[in-house]
C-alpha cells in the first residue's frame, strides 16, 4: 500500500526526526576525514528543502559504519555536517551524540527550518538490537517521523523503526521522505508490470545472494543477463570446468532449477559465451581491510565455456557484452543489480563498461533503467552516467530484499495512505 509522504503532513513548526543514509565512503587525506562520494547526502537535498520550506525543525540521524555499538572517531559524522552544510549553503548543527541532554537542550533552541545532525547512531549497541528504551530516547525530541533512509529500511533498527514506533504511539505523523517515496515508486510501482521486453541484468559474486530476485523476477522478465562470478555457478551446474572462479558448490541445484524455471516460463536466461580470465596470486601485501592483494597475471580473453585450470573469470568477454548489449537495445524496461566482474580493477572494469554504456544507449532510445543499488550504482557514477539512466537505487541490501518482495521493517512502520 502506498505510504504518505512529507507533502501529505502539515510540519510546520514540528520538530522532525528524520533517519537518512549518510552512510558514506570515507578516506583520511592530508591528516582530515574526507567524504570519497557524496551521492547519498546529495539524494537527501529534496526532502530536506521541501522540509525547510515547511518550516520544520530538522533533525536527522545516521548510522556510518560499523562501530559495533563503541564510540569510533574515525565513523563521526562531524565531515557529512560539514559537507552538508557546503550542499545546502546553509549552517548545520553537530551534536556529538545522538540523545542525551545535549541533544535535548539544542533541539529546544532549533527555529523553523533550521537542521541539526546527531552523532551516528551505531555508537550506542542498543541501536541495532532496536531497544524500546532506547527508541523512547531518539523519539523523545520529536513531534514527527521521516524515513528518508531506504538502504536502512531492512533493518529493524531503533532509528528506522522503533522510534517511529514511539513517534506513532503519541499520535505523531510517521512518513516517508521524497528519496524513500522514489525508491518505492521506482522498484515497486514500475516493476510491478513493467513495459516490455523487461530485460533483468544481474551480477554479483553469489548465486545465494540473488536466488530470490531471480525467482520472483522470472514472473515478468523477458530475458536474464548473468554475469558476475556468480555466472560460474551456473557454468559449474552445467557441466562445465572453472578453475579458480569463485563458485558456490552447493548452489548447483538452485542453479539448474533456475535455469529450468526460466526454460519453462519462455524467458531468454543468457550466460556468458566467453570471459576474460587470469591466474591470481597472493602478495605479501595487504589492503585497507588486511586482506592480502591479489595479483592477476597472465591476463586473456578465454573463448571456451571452460576456465582453464589455474586461472580465475574475472570480467564477461567481448562476444559476451556483444550478446548482451544486442538484448538491452530491444528493451522497453531494464533492471540491472551488481557488476559484470571485479570492476573495482580497471583491468577487468571493460564488460561492466560495456554494458552501462549499452544501458545509457537504451535509456536515451526511451527504456526506463532502473539500477538497483550497490556496485552497479559505483560502476555508473564512476563513468559519470548516474544522470543518463532513469533511476538508481541508494539502497543495497535494501533493494535485493524489496523487489524479492520481502517487507521492510522500515517502510511497513510508516502511514499508510488512506
Amino acid at each position: 500500500m502506498p505510504k504518505l509522504t512529507i507533502r501529505d503532513v502539515n510540519l510546520r513548526g514540528k520538530r522532525v526526526l528524520v533517519r537518512v543514509d549518510y552512510n558514506v565512503p570515507l578516506e583520511e587525506s592530508g591528516g582530515r576525514v574526507v567524504i570519497t562520494d557524496d551521492t547519498r547526502i546529495r539524494e537527501t537535498l529534496p526532502t530536506l528543502n521541501l522540509l525547510r520550506e515547511q518550516g520544520a525543525r530538522i533533525i536527522l540521524a545516521s548510522h556510518l559504519g560499523r562501530p559495533k555499538g563503541k564510540r569510533d572517531s574515525s565513523l563521526s559524522l562531524a565531515p557529512v555536517a560539514q559537507r552538508l552544510a557546503e550542499l545546502t549553503g546553509r549552517p548545520v548543527q553537530f551534536v556529538d551524540d545522538c540523545v542525551g541532554a545535549e541533544v535535548e537542550e539544542t533541539v529546544a533552541n532549533l527555529q523553523n527550518g533550521d537542521l541539526l545532525l546527531l552523532e551516528n547512531v551505531r555508537f550506542y549497541p542498543e541501536e541495532e538490537a532496536n531497544d524500546p528504551q532506547f527508541a523512547a530516547r531518539l523519539a523523545s525530541v520529536a513531534d514527527a517521523y521521516v524515513n528518508d533512509a531506504f538502504g536502512s529500511a531492512h533493518r529493524a533498527h531503533a532509528s528506522t523503526e522503533g522510534a517511529a514506533r514511539v513517534v506513532a504511539s503519541r499520535g505523531g505523523p510517521c512518513v516517508a521522505g521524497l528519496l524513500m517515496e522514489k525508491e518505492l515508486y521506482y522498484l515497486g510501482h514500475e516493476l510491478e508490470n513493467p513495459a516490455k521486453p523487461f530485460v533483468v541484468i544481474l551480477g554479483g559474486a553469489k548465486v545465494s545472494d540473488k536466488i530470490m530476485v531471480i525467482q520472483r523476477l522470472l514472473e515478468k522478465a523477458d530475458a536474464l543477463l548473468i554475469g558476475g562470478a556468480m555466472a560460474y555457478t551456473f557454468r559449474l551446474a552445467q557441466g562445465h570446468k572453472t578453475g579458480k572462479s569463485l563458485v558456490e558448490p552447493d548452489k548447483i541445484d538452485v542453479a539448474k532449477a533456475a535455469v529450468a524455471e526460466a526454460e519453462r516460463r519462455g524467458v531468454k536466461f543468457l550466460l556468458p559465451v566467453d570471459d576474460v580470465v587470469a591466474v591470481p596470486v597472493k602478495t605479501d601485501k595487504l589492503d585497507k581491510k588486511g586482506k592480502p592483494v591479489i595479483d592477476y597475471q597472465q591476463v586473456r580473453v578465454n573463448s571456451t565455456l571452460d576456465t582453464p585450470d589455474g586461472f580465475a573469470g574475472l570480467d564477461i568477454g567481448p562476444a559476451t557484452v556483444r550478446a548482451y548489449s544486442e538484448v538491452i537495445k530491444g528493451a522497453r524496461t531494464i533492471l540491472w543489480n551488481g557488476p559484470m566482474g571485479l570492476f573495482e580493477n580497471k583491468t577487468f572494469a571493460q564488460g561492466t563498461n560495456d554494458i552501462a554504456k549499452a544501458v545509457v544507449e537504451a535509456t536515451e532510445r526511451g527504456a526506463k533503467s532502473i539500477i538497483g543499488g550497490g556496485d552497479s550504482v559505483k560502476a555508473l557514477n564512476k563513468l559519470g552516467f548516474g544522470p543518463k539512466v532513469t533511476f538508481m537505487s541508494t539502497g543495497g541490501g535494501a533493494s535485493l530484499e524489496f523487489l524479492e518482495g520481502k517487507v521492510l521493517p522500515g517502510v511497513a512502520v510508516l502511514n499508510d495512505k488512506a
